[in-house]
């Protein structure tokens, strides 16, 4: 399971003209589920993402997660995570996992972090999705895992 987590102060997820998911002081991630993905990755991801200190203290450090800033989730699927781009020009897609059984890994990770006491919005499985976002830091972090 691959994540691009991103510290945000607003984003939002459009599908259609309409609004589907929206928050204000956050993380907005980018989840991609690969092929040999298990749920031991999801539960690991959940709790990685839900203790991640980065948010700032009173003294300007990253020593708060999420859950202690009252912050809530924006989590988007995002297959092209597992796009391979060594061959070709073209990216290569075979790790992610097939849309049945990613929908429904995706579907229990947000779950899981939803049982961690998060608030969290979704895009929309498998729809052409406009993500707006602003990156609070930045702060990008990229976590996986497998490593």
């Amino acid at each position: 399971m691959k994540v691009v987590v991103q510290r945000v102060s607003e984003g939002r997820v459009t599908v259609d003209g309409q609004v589907v998911g929206q928050i204000s002081a956050g993380l907005l991630l980018l989840v991609g589920i690969g092929q040999e993905d298990e749920d031991s990755d999801l539960v690991w991801m959940a709790d990685k993402l839900t203790g991640l200190r980065i948010f700032e203290d009173g003294d300007g450090k990253m020593n708060l997660a999420v859950t202690e800033i009252g912050g809530a989730v924006l989590s988007v699927s995002q297959f092209t995570l597992y796009g391979d781009c060594r061959k070709g020009r073209r990216p290569n897609f075979m790790g992610s996992a097939r849309p049945e059984q990613a929908e429904a890994m995706y579907d229990r990770f947000n779950g899981l972090l939803r049982e961690r006491g998060v608030h969290v919005e979704t895009g929309r499985f498998g729809a052409m999705m406009e993500v707006a976002m602003v990156n609070d830091g930045p702060v990008t972090l990229i976590v996986d895992s497998r490593n």
